[in-house]
Order: structure tokens, then sequence, then C-alpha cells
């Protein structure tokens, strides 16, 4: 094959190979399909990548059958050198093809068939993604979740239709259509959530705590006032009992979207949210992990009862003391506002001295002579302040500082 000399117009720009599809942009320039559509879909470019003209996602991409016909006609002509030879591609999903497959459903029979049929489509390529979009798989997904929740029933092909939500993303209009009509859309999933089938399928909580967190980042704020206690226990039960780190960011996410409204907050202290976030982070997670977690707890420590938990749990202070300047200044940030509403709200002796045993006096200073905002410096400083009578005998505060302290 290296002693071949490959016609210059049978390689893709992009890939640098020899087309198996080639298809013909709107600029005129031609592309191996697969490398054109991830470069669209995938990547999300808008502009050519030869004339960097502007090409948009819905562009038309013209099938070049000439240039395949050449392309295969050269490759069997030698194939003796060691060319592979190119079958010819299959024809494009189209959206009647989906609709033929989506009628199934609604037959005991095929339904499971068609479930599994529409998720290999899914996952061949962004084309198929696109066009099962279009022909409303996302709705007939949430659809088939709805009905098993109505019925209290957990159907084989719960995990094929979750996992095609993951592929399929729900159109954010189309779930504010959903919400408006059945608000029970949100609470199916959550169902799903809380069943017994779940306790053992990492995969399929994850599946559902990743559909959970699409619909409540577009729910309206009247569905987010109603959210009920069983809600916030469900999702945090899951978080404890184990979960893939997209599902645990997806499940963070969703806690984090319900943060602003206050009777939210309350439910979570209520659920445990406030412990169960500590063990979490105890375990060292990875960095996005930890800011998800920073945000949710600042939530929490707005209100008496968070901020109560919060300091119970002996791996609170700790925590934080050891997350400061070691993860990412959104998660510095987080940290030291939590450490402040402890520190006016919760600052017993035994608090105040845990600081000082912990080193959290000791990150304090160290952030103080660190690159950070000057927003956030004051906020240490006021922290320090705050209790500076207790702290400046201890060894851990720098005499240097006393001066500064009483400006």
């Amino acid at each position: 094959m290296d002693q071949v000399e490959i016609p210059e117009y049978f390689i893709c720009p992009i890939s640098l190979q020899i087309m198996k599809d080639p298809v013909t942009a709107v600029t005129g320039i031609t592309y191996d399909r697969e490398s054109i559509e991830r470069w669209l879909f995938t990547a999300k470019n808008t502009t050519c990548p030869v004339t960097k003209q502007t090409l948009p996602l819905d562009s038309d991409l013209t099938p070049n059958h000439t240039l395949r016909r050449l392309i295969q006609a050269w490759c069997s002509q030698n194939a003796s050198l060691g060319v592979d030879r190119i079958p010819t591609p299959k024809p494009p999903l189209d959206k009647f093809q989906v609709l033929k497959i989506l009628s199934h459903l609604r037959s005991p029979h095929l339904y499971l068939k068609a479930l599994r049929q529409l998720e290999l489509l899914a996952a061949e390529n962004e084309r198929n993604k696109k066009c099962l979009a279009e022909a409303g798989v996302p709705k007939a997904m949430v659809m088939f979740v709805l009905d098993c929740f109505q019925k209290r029933r957990i159907r084989e092909g719960l995990e094929e239709a979750l996992s095609l939500l993951q592929f399929v993303k729900v159109p954010p209009e189309e779930i504010k259509l959903l919400l408006q009509q059945n608000d029970q859309v949100l609470y199916s999933v959550t169902w799903v959530l809380g069943c017994e089938i779940m306790e053992n399928s990492v995969t399929l909580k994850s599946h559902a705590i990743t559909v959970l967190k699409t619909i409540i980042q577009k729910a309206s704020s009247g569905v987010m006032e109603r959210l009920k206690p069983e809600f916030f226990k469900t999702v945090v039960r899951v978080l404890r009992n184990g979960i893939t780190l997209q599902g645990m960011n997806a499940g963070l996410k969703v806690l984090l979207e319900a943060c602003p409204w206050a009777r939210n907050r309350q439910l979570m202290v209520e659920a445990g949210a406030v412990h169960e976030l500590i063990e979490i982070e105890l375990g060292t997670p990875e960095k996005r992990t930890t800011e998800l977690i920073l945000g949710i707890q600042f939530h929490l420590c707005s209100c008496a009862s968070g901020r109560a938990q919060f300091v119970s749990h002996r791996g609170g202070i700790a925590v934080l003391t050891e997350r400061i300047l070691k993860v990412s200044p959104t998660a510095d940030e987080r940290a030291i506002f939590v450490l402040s509403l402890v520190s006016k709200s919760c600052a017993s002796q035994i608090v105040i001295q845990e600081m000082v045993q912990l080193g959290t006096l000791s990150k304090l200073c160290m952030l103080l002579q660190a690159d950070h905002p000057s927003y956030l410096k004051e906020k240490a400083m006021e922290i320090l302040k705050s209790h500076s009578e207790v702290w400046k005998n201890s060894p851990c505060f720098p005499a240097s500082f006393n001066a500064s302290l009483h400006r």
C-alpha cells in the first residue's frame, strides 16, 4: 500500500485518508461523510475546513456518486498491491424509516426489538442522531418512561429508552412543553431512580440521573417550586449508593439547579444532603465534582439547619481546608464562602479551635498571599478578623498579620 500513489482527489481534506463515502458541501469541497459530519455535529464547527466559508450545521451534504465509483474501481484495480476494497455505503437513514420503527413501539412483541434497533442507529453516527431527533424519538422515549411510571411497572427496554435519551437529547422547547402538559414527566424519572431494580444497576441509574438533569435544567420556576421531599431523598440516595462519575456530576447538577429556592435548600438538608456531600468529598473526587459539591454546600450553609449539619460532621471543616489552594480558583471561592457562613453563625469555641488544628487558619493566611481576586482575599480577611482575639496567640497565626487585622 505504501508503494501505491493515491490520486490526490481521492483523499479527504480532514482525515487525509481515502474517502469511503464522499459528499460535497455547499462550498463545493468534497469530504468523507464521516469526517465532515464529525466536524459539524460533534465538534460543532460552522465553517468549511478548507475554504473557511460559513457552513451551518444543517447544511446539505450531497453524495458524490461519480467520485465514489471511481475510488471503488481504483481500489479494486490495486487490491493485489494491498489496497482495501471499499464497499458501497449504506443509504443514509431517513425520517420515514425511523417513523416505521417507532410504530413498532405499540406492539408488545416488537417494541423491545425496535428500542434496540433505535439505540444501535443512534450509536452509529451523528447523522443518525440528527435524523432520530427530527423524527421525534426523544419524545417517544420520554413517553415510554412515563408509561412505565403511570403503570408502576418496570418494563424490559427501559435501559434502552434511557440510553437513547443520552444519545439523542430532548430539545429544550420540547421539555418545557412536556412539563406544561404533564409534570409527571419529571417524577417518572425520579420513580425509576427509586425502584428496587435500580439498586444494583449503576449504568441504569447513571442514564436516569443524566436524563433528570436535562429535564430539571429546563423546568420552569413553577415546577422547581413544587419539588417534593421524596425527589431530594431519591437523588441523595442515588449519590450515596454509588454511580458513575458522569452520573455523579449529573446528580450534583440536579441539586445545584434546585438550590436558588429556599424551600428546596431546606428539603435537601432534611434529606441528609450536607453529610452525604461531605462523605463524597472525603473520597477525593475529581475537580468538577468538587466544584459542584462546594457550590451546593454554599447554598445549604445559607440556612441555619444546613450550617448546623455541616459543623456537626467531623470531616466538614477538614475537607474544606484540604481543598483550598489545591483544586481550582472556583473551588477556592466556594470553600471560602462556606467558611465565611460557618464562621459567622456557627463559630463555637470547638469550631474555632478545630480550624486552628486542621490548618484552616494557615490556609487563610496563605490565600491572602496567593494570586486571587481582591474580593476573595477580603472575605478571607473578614474570617481572620472575626476571631483574631482567639487566634492571635496561635503559632499558626503570623505576628505580621496582627497589625493589618486591626487597621
